[in-house]
């Protein structure tokens, strides 16, 4: 059997999975079930565009279902181990860059559940790759897309 790819994630982001899969198993899928027996109602399927609108929307969420089951199999929990003097995944860190002091706080979480909008991080980002096992107080180099670099100081790691 070949690796499967794990899923680095918190136990906070892997309940969500859970409930965005029941979700879709148990609201999603039957409403897409009844659009699709109503359109057919409506007589010729061939040029029946509720119809091809429901089963495109059937496909999608069973991608879903079939993306977030897999996801859960191959999840991997990162747990807490209690040291907010570590960058690790599921720690929430705040740094500053050095010089004009700009503070910024980020969770850094597995790919499955970054929300950047929400300051949620993946550890694969180039800001997480530098900061993960770093330490309270160290100042970090940054790589930026634009292949420029800032340095940060890490003032404060906390667990969530």
């Amino acid at each position: 059997m070949e690796n499967q790819k794990q899923y680095p994630m918190t136990q906070e982001g892997f309940e969500k999975l859970e409930q965005e899969l029941e979700e879709l198993k148990t609201v999603k899928r039957p409403e897409v079930v009844e659009k699709i027996k109503v359109a057919r109602s409506f007589g010729d399927l061939s040029e029946n565009s509720e119809y091809d609108a429901a089963k495109d929307e059937q496909g999608f969420i069973e991608q879903d279902i079939q993306r977030i089951e897999h996801m859960i199999r191959n999840a991997l929990i990162i747990e807490d181990s209690g040291d907010n003097n570590v960058v690790q995944i599921g720690k929430t860190v705040t740094f500053i860059e050095i010089p004009d002091g700009e503070e910024e706080v980020y969770q850094i979480v597995g790919s499955a559940e970054a929300d950047a909008f929400n300051g949620k991080i993946s550890n694969e980002s180039p800001i997480a790759k530098s900061l993960i096992g770093k330490h309270l107080d160290d100042e970090v180099r940054v790589p930026l897309p634009n292949g420029a670099e800032i340095k940060v100081k890490i003032t404060n790691i906390q667990s969530q």
